[in-house]
């Protein structure tokens, strides 16, 4: 199984994509894990809330492999343990096929893009730097794979 991560930003400060590769590495070759990052959209020109997310949507639809099951990250989502995670990876995994889970710009997901994904799931009720949702997903993902695994990295 393969865990795309498609997330609004190119760049991102040296702490995060050091993070990110340090977790990524860790996961075993059956869980691959690949981050694909997408240009932010210029809000220049007057460009509206909805035209900047629009833009966006239609980069990370470009980004998303075929056949994926689809899993936003928003706000209003499904608020999930580090267990419940696991379960849900474990699910993702019976059921075959890749995954690719989104992460929005500044603006957020466009709506659209929220309706046709498979799942929404939340992080945290905190409002997070984009940089630091993108690491916090990997540990978690990869927390979960340890649970699963039945590895001591999670404690309870």
């Amino acid at each position: 199984m393969k865990l795309t991560v498609v997330a609004v930003g190119l760049r991102v400060p040296d702490w995060a994509q050091t993070a990110w590769d340090d977790y990524a590495k860790r996961f075993p070759p059956e869980l691959k894990i690949e981050l694909k990052a997408v240009k932010t959209e210029p809000r220049v020109g007057g460009k509206t809330t909805d035209q900047v997310r629009v833009a966006e949507r239609q980069r990370i639809e470009a980004a998303v492999p075929r056949g994926c099951r689809v899993v936003a990250l928003d706000e209003h989502g499904t608020s999930l343990t580090t267990v419940a995670l696991a379960a849900r990876l474990r699910q993702w995994q019976m059921a075959g096929g890749d995954v690719a889970l989104l992460i929005g710009g500044p603006d957020g997901l466009d709506p659209l893009l929220l309706q046709a994904s498979d799942e929404r799931i939340r992080l945290s009720d905190l409002t997070l730097p984009h940089a630091m949702v993108r690491v916090l997903l990997v540990e978690q993902l990869y927390r979960a794979w340890s649970v699963n695994a039945g590895h001591p990295y999670h404690r309870e």
